[in-house]
């Protein structure tokens, strides 16, 4: 049992480097959650406080982000081995910044904050793992806020998902009207129904009402890149 835990904890970035002994002595002072959600179940909700580190096992889990303020929301898929809101358990606001859905059956282990203060920082690579993951995720956030706003309508468009997402790759569903969009990339929105329209032809995006589905977003990225500059008249 010991090992097989072992074995599992190893998957997870936070736990990679650590010797057999030092998992041991994780397993035996540290207490794990190990919980199970069915499809469509909600795990963690928007707002509420974070005093937890949780991890996705196995399984996907569906990532909700409302905007309250501009009335638009955006939902992406997140697939095992993850970590989920380890930057909210420090901090001046420490509740989590999106709701978190099995979109499958999954588990989650969950290690409440006490732990990691008490336990888990007396190891050297785990506080090095910690807080190359909460650097990493500071550092794309920094690189984000330079391109908002810059450049053609497909660039905004672009970066206004990017901006939100948590990963790079696969399905997003964008709640929104196309007024709100439009406003909100400061484009009008005759050119964002002609840009929309156009990716929708060519299978990157599917259209409903105040809906955008989006398969996979990297091929979204690497068609819109290749086509930088458009001919999108103003």
């Amino acid at each position: 049992m010991k090992t097989t835990m072992y074995d599992n904890l190893l998957l997870l970035p936070l736990f990679q480097g650590l010797s057999k002994n030092d998992m041991t002595t994780i397993i035996e002072k540290v207490k794990l959650h190990f919980l199970t959600y069915q499809k469509g179940e909600t795990i963690l909700q928007q707002g509420e406080p974070c005093n937890q580190l949780c991890f996705l096992l196995n399984g996907e889990v569906m990532v909700q982000t409302k905007d309250a303020h501009n009335d638009f929301s955006l939902s992406e898929i997140l697939k095992e081995p993850y970590i989920i809101e380890p930057q909210s358990v420090f901090g001046m606001y420490t509740h989590y910044t999106a709701s978190y859905l099995a979109h499958t059956p999954v588990n989650v282990m969950t290690i409440d904050k006490s732990f990691i203060l008490s336990e888990l920082c007396n190891h050297e690579i785990f506080r090095i793992n910690y807080l190359n993951i909460l650097s990493n995720r500071a550092q794309v956030t920094y690189q984000k806020l330079w391109n908002t706003h810059i450049g053609t309508i497909d660039e905004k468009f672009m970066n206004f998902i990017a901006h939100r997402s948590q990963l790079q790759e696969g399905e997003k569903t964008l709640h929104i009207t196309m007024e709100d969009l439009s406003n909100l990339i400061n484009e009008t929105r005759i050119n964002l129904s002609r840009l929309l329209n156009d990716l929708q032809s060519k299978g990157l995006v599917q259209l409903k009402r105040k809906e955008i589905f989006i398969p996979r977003f990297e091929q979204l990225v690497a068609h819109l890149t290749e086509s930088f500059p458009n001919d999108i008249e103003p």
